[in-house]
């Protein structure tokens, strides 16, 4: 019944509008569009808070209407004045379109109304919305509908409005009984769940408030539920896979190492080294995530697990998102190893292994004897980009995959990438995008986590500060006072533009717009009217104004590889004193003498991607300062957003933060490759109880039942969550 096309029922045409516009094609589709909140008769939307660019449900009373004529009276317009007490809306209808309002709207009638939200002149405006009156005016029936009733707001589209879906959802809503319940019964009854039927109706026609918080409780645990099931499959499937266990080896490569370090471990780096050791003793491959801080030290703990793979005759791969960075790692895991990077060679310690670079720019004679290395398992290290995973790869014995920064990184080239170990490898995640616990349970609950959360010995802390350029340009001027004094004290600085600069002006301006958008904010205008700074502009105007003098480089990432290798390098030895770039140096650039970085445009980034950005200053024994220029005005959101940014470095409260900004569904929608339907009922941060819960009864549920054979409802909800054939890829996408 459920998987009835909706144009058998509604017609073709509403039908095709629900399709096209909300993505809803059954009847199952519909049932599962919730009510975004609902009205009471006689509780009015606000309409001093209403949001730009959405299209919006209000219900409210008519103040005045007046028809206007303009062209020398050849055409005509009627303005409608609403209220609700709390502020007013300009409706507008145009030429032939004004007749039935202007019968219909009369000062003093209350209606409901649907349109897009609009500046006209300055003030809010619904153009031709469209509108439905309620409550006697038209007839008794539409009192008795209307009376005492909680109105179902829907999320909706412009060509269909909140009470049109209502009257299509009335049309399938018989249909929820036939709903197959995914719980088993004894989960639904032992925490007193109402029955998924029983939820349906009450979620959209609720009698009452307890009916709706009944319904959601409800609806929320069939989601976390089903989801963390798909996961728990899939640890499950892991744990029946075969690996080579790797335990730990005394007197090896990695004694050696720990023996050379000029440092203690902190005793975060301790724990979760032992956790990893753990895991790679075993007969199935691990599969870790392992979350720290810019600057943590997360590259020690995976590279001592590196070392251990290696003691036992293996060899371990990091896979890193850039050449930049795969260059950058193999330079500093060289440097941290010394000798016992030079396995084989002449000088080299006798334990030593060698430590290989692979990534598609190498010279050919060099890829040929990195690809040797790997074959003979001469090296037991190997660091690269994508070209790792190329069918000419061919390993000798591979025991451990590190991937770095996950969220760069898809499933399918991991699952590539394993696919060359004689038995699945074992599986190391980094990340220094703090990831809060739910949403590591939700998105990467196939991965056990392991955190680490104290910075190491000698790093220092950062002062973030936000730089308004519009309301205070002499606070601008002061932050390049503030560069030059910081290189003129020895160090150097970044400047960070969200855009290179040569490509299409109108492609950034576009983007900006987008982007402006997208944060609903009034910069909207403003970035239409000026794109995003770019690198090439600003460090030209930097180079012939406020730093004059100074040794000003860019970093982009159209430069050609070479290129960059080589102004980074320059920058590392001093010899740059400030370098103007994008984000390519977001992921591990590491010049300890850097101490200041200037972010442009800063509201055109994301939280988690200037906290990345600021964990590039700090690395050394200096003091790091972060300045986050904008033009946004003080009471913005993005404004907001800025100062939740500089008043703390903890990155689990940013991403907290960023999460409830971004709405929850584009979380796990762009996270997850194979999931159809993102999250509808589930806040990923709120119902962090439930999402525990769930995981508990999930894993339980599976342990007995593996196949799910006793459970064909819930089989059925898995098949429809997940396409069948990428069930494998619920995984971060």
């Amino acid at each position: 019944m459920l998987d009835e096309p909706l144009k058998k029922i509604l017609g073709g045409t509403t039908a095709k509008v629900l399709a096209e516009h909300l993505g809803l094609h059954t009847v199952g589709d519909l049932l599962h569009h919730y009510p975004r909140r609902y009205a009471e008769r006689g509780e009015l939307t606000t309409l001093a808070d209403l949001p730009l660019d959405e299209h919006v449900t209000v219900v409210a009373r008519v103040a005045d209407a007046r028809v206007h004529t303009f062209n020398h009276g050849r055409g005509q317009r009627l303005e409608v004045t609403l209220t609700d007490g709390s502020g007013r809306l300009q409706l507008v209808f145009f030429g032939k379109g004004i007749h039935k309002p202007r019968h219909d709207l009369l000062p003093g009638r209350r209606a409901m109304f649907a349109g897009k939200v609009s500046v006209f002149n300055r003030k809010l405006q619904l153009a031709h919305p469209e509108y439905e009156l309620l409550a006697g005016e038209g007839g008794d029936d539409a009192v008795d509908a209307f009376a005492g009733r909680l109105l179902p707001i829907y999320p909706a589209a412009q060509k269909m409005p909140s009470w049109k879906i209502a009257k299509a959802v009335d049309a399938v809503l018989p249909s929820a009984r036939e709903a197959v319940d995914p719980l088993p019964p004894t989960l639904r009854e032992g925490r007193g769940l109402v029955p998924l039927p029983e939820a349906l109706l009450k979620i959209h026609r609720p009698a009452t408030k307890a009916d709706i918080a009944d319904a959601r409780a409800r609806l929320k645990w069939d989601e976390a539920f089903v989801l963390q099931v798909a996961l728990a499959r899939r640890r499950f499937a892991e744990t029946q896979l075969p690996a080579v266990p790797r335990p730990l080896t005394e007197d090896g490569l990695l004694d050696a190492f720990d023996a050379r370090l000029p440092f203690t471990l902190t005793d975060g780096q301790q724990k979760v080294s032992r956790e990893i050791f753990d895991d790679l003793a075993t007969d199935h491959p691990m599969h870790r995530l392992l979350q720290g801080e810019v600057g943590s030290g997360k590259t020690m703990v995976a590279l001592r697990a590196m070392l251990a793979v290696v003691d036992t005759g293996g060899q371990a791969a990091m896979l890193a998102p850039t050449e930049v960075l795969a260059q950058q790692h193999h330079r500093s895991i060289t440097e941290m190893m010394g000798e016992l990077a030079e396995g084989g060679m002449l000088g080299g310690a006798e334990r030593g292994t060698k430590v290989v670079l692979l990534t598609g720019s190498m010279g050919t004679a060099a890829r040929k004897q990195a690809l040797l290395d790997l074959v003979t398992g001469e090296a037991g290290l190997v660091i690269g980009t994508h070209a790792l995973i190329e069918d000419k790869v061919q390993f000798h014995d591979l025991g451990l995959v590190v991937v770095d920064e996950q969220h760069r990184f898809g499933v399918e080239q991991r699952d590539a990438l394993r696919s060359k170990g004689k038995q699945p490898p074992h599986l190391l995640v980094m990340t220094a995008t703090p990831i809060p616990r739910t949403v590591a349970m939700t998105v990467f609950g196939d991965l056990e986590t392991s955190v680490l959360d104290q910075l190491p010995a000698g790093r220092s802390p950062i002062a973030s500060h936000v730089v308004p350029a519009k309301d205070k340009p002499h606070f601008l001027a002061r932050a390049w006072e503030r560069v030059r004094e910081e290189v003129e004290g020895g160090h150097q600085a970044y400047v960070v533009c969200p855009r290179i600069g040569d490509e299409e002006e109108p492609k950034g301006a576009n983007g900006a717009k987008k982007k402006a958008q997208g944060d609903g904010e009034e910069a909207a205008e403003e970035a239409e009217k000026r794109p995003p700074l770019a690198v090439l502009d600003v460090a030209e105007q930097l180079a012939k104004g406020p730093l004059a003098g100074l040794r000003v480089e860019v970093l982009h990432g159209r430069m050609q590889p070479d290129d960059k290798d080589d102004v980074m390098r320059r920058f590392a030895a001093g010899e740059v004193d400030v370098l103007v770039a994008t984000t390519v140096i977001e992921v591990g650039v590491n010049v300890p003498n850097a101490t200041a970085m200037v972010i442009m445009d800063a509201d055109r980034f994301g939280v988690s991607q200037l906290h990345q950005l600021r964990g590039r200053v700090g690395r050394g024994s200096a003091p790091g300062l972060c300045l986050l220029v904008t033009e946004m005005s003080e009471a913005s959101p993005a404004r907001a957003r800025l100062g939740a940014v500089a008043s703390t470095l903890d990155g689990f409260e940013l991403s907290r933060i960023d999460l409830e900004q971004r709405r929850e569904g584009d979380v796990l929608g762009q996270a997850q490759s194979g999931v159809r339907s993102s999250l509808r009922m589930l806040a990923v941060i709120e119902d962090e109880d439930v999402i525990e819960a769930a995981r508990e009864e999930a894993t339980a549920t599976v342990a007995n039942d593996p196949e799910l054979a006793g459970l064909p409802e819930l089989r059925v909800a898995l098949d429809a969550l997940l396409d069948t054939d990428r069930e494998s890829y619920l995984d971060k996408g």
